[in-house]
């Protein structure tokens, strides 16, 4: 008796998957999680401009300051203001009053993040799965687009009152550009001072204190020329002035300065770049880095 031996069909195993770079992979990855940043950035900023229409005050009394200045200086200050060289100081006063109005920054996004450390929503945006730049990203471009309203409406103030550009329309483009980069770096100091102050009331103050100084020891508003020769340093090197000088010959205004033989008298713009692009490397880290740390209070 014989019998058969059945065999089954052999089934070829599955193929061994073939192995994929890992720089790829980690580059792939590492796009895919920026992608994820810049969409929790987004989503909380449209939460914070968002609150715009329900304290529509905040937004009002942000541009009713910078108007004052315009006016105050334009009407009561300006005829006791010589320039040297001659020229209009209104045209002279609105970079001034334009990178003063950008540096304020600092202080709405001090209190904004104070408030929302002491209202306990640091904590809530930490448990979700999102990144931790995110909640600052998104409260610095939100207060962005605030500064660029009030921005334009002093801009028509200063038409009002008798500013005129004469540079160009790139050129004043580009200085729109150095006011903005500036404004979101010196909101990158105030993120990490909301949140390494216990209160909101202790924001306001340490986010404005520090400015006034920075804003007034430079040629915003008066010309450096009848300063000490000491003080005069200062204000030459001071980022503000850089900001300020860059936006006025871009605007094709009225711009003595006191040595133009220096570095910032020269590369007026360059040195407003620079300054600007190392606030952000200085105080991103920083600031993401306390927010890691931070609790509410």
């Amino acid at each position: 008796m014989s019998s058969t031996i059945r065999r089954e069909p052999h089934e070829p195993g599955p193929l061994p998957a073939t192995p994929r770079p890992r720089g790829r992979r980690r580059a792939s990855s590492g796009r895919l999680q920026l992608l994820d940043e810049l969409r929790d950035g987004l989503v909380l900023t449209e939460r914070n401009l968002r609150q715009i229409p329900r304290v529509p005050e905040l937004l009002v009394f942000s541009t009713i300051q910078p108007v004052i200045f315009v006016l105050l200086f334009s009407f009561v200050f300006g005829s006791a203001i010589p320039l040297p060289g001659g020229g209009n100081y209104r045209e002279f006063l609105m970079a001034g009053i334009f990178t003063q109005t950008v540096a304020f920054s600092t202080g709405s996004t001090a209190v904004g993040l104070a408030e929302d450390l002491s209202k306990g929503l640091v904590d809530r945006f930490r448990s979700l799965p999102m990144a931790r730049s995110a909640v600052l990203v998104g409260r610095t471009v939100a207060d962005l687009f605030r500064t660029l309203f009030v921005v334009l409406v002093m801009g028509i103030c200063g038409f009002l009152v008798g500013w005129r550009i004469h540079g160009g329309l790139p050129a004043a483009l580009a200085a729109g550009a150095l006011l903005l980069l500036f404004g979101f770096a010196m909101s990158w100091v105030g993120a990490w001072i909301g949140l390494s102050v216990p209160n909101p009331e202790v924001a306001n103050t340490a986010g404005f204190i520090w400015l006034f100084p920075l804003t007034f020891l430079s040629n915003a508003f008066v010309p450096a020329q009848g300063m000490p020769t000491w003080l005069q340093k200062v204000v030459e090197w001071n980022p503000v002035t850089a900001t300020v000088t860059a936006c006025r010959e871009l605007f094709g205004n009225p711009n003595p300065f006191v040595n133009v033989d220096s570095l910032p008298g020269r590369h007026p713009v360059v040195m407003s770049l620079s300054y600007s692009l190392l606030v952000l490397v200085v105080f991103v880290p920083l600031a993401v880095r306390k927010y890691r740390s931070a609790s509410s209070r």
